[in-house]
């Protein structure tokens, strides 16, 4: 019989360290004999890669409500066509951000209404809920320190004030659900990358027991 899909999530603030711990993590997966599809948001179809450049290009803003939705098309389309068939295969997804970012900056950062954020986001989704989200915690000025120093270009978000910065991480960190773990980003990157792989192996103990350590 084929094992059964696992969707997994890497969630926080800017500069959290989500994509940098992705890469080691998914090494961990192959190590173990399970192939993972790695995906991010948006993009990963060329859709989700146009509504990328179009709601992160810091030349030429869109509106909250045109935003929430951009995201939203990107999402619709990386389920109905990468994530979904992936999963129904039997295999690991291995997503940088998926629905609770759209609460977390669309929703508390931006201040649009829950009626119009949360069931937009179940139809985007299609009623998709991780098996695993690991929410990497960092306060908005170590995530942009970082970010200077890597040297990255910052995107149309990236770039938001510290105030709105704060309002997606105090969101980010009063998140309590089944299948939620929240793991300090400031720790060394190899315990940090350990606590999360523990936290992999909980999922399914026999898929992953051939890298455990």
């Amino acid at each position: 019989m084929s094992p059964r899909g696992l969707f997994i999530v890497l969630e926080g603030p800017e500069g959290s360290g989500k994509s940098t711990l992705a890469t080691p993590l998914a090494d961990r997966m192959r190590a173990a004999g399970a192939e993972p599809v790695l995906v991010r948001e948006p993009g990963g179809t060329r859709a989700g890669e146009i509504a990328r450049q179009a709601v992160l290009d810091p030349e030429h803003p869109v509106s909250p409500v045109a935003e929430l939705f951009l995201y939203l098309a990107a999402r619709a389309e990386l389920v109905a066509t990468v994530i979904r068939p992936a999963l129904g295969a039997g295999r690991v997804v291995l997503s940088d951000r998926f629905s609770l970012s759209t609460e977390a900056y669309q929703m508390v950062g931006r201040g649009l209404p829950a009626e119009t954020v949360l069931p937009a986001n179940r139809a985007a989704a299609g009623g998709l809920r991780p098996d695993l989200t690991l929410i990497l915690d960092v306060a908005p000025e170590v995530g942009r320190a970082r970010q200077v120093a890597a040297g990255k270009p910052l995107d149309r978000l990236d770039a938001e004030s510290l105030e709105f910065h704060r309002r997606v991480r105090e969101f980010y960190r009063q998140v309590r659900d089944d299948g939620v773990r929240h793991l300090d980003a400031t720790r060394p990157p190899d315990r940090l990358l350990q606590e999360a792989w523990e936290a992999v192996v909980a999922l399914d103990e026999q898929r992953f027991a051939a890298a455990r350590s």
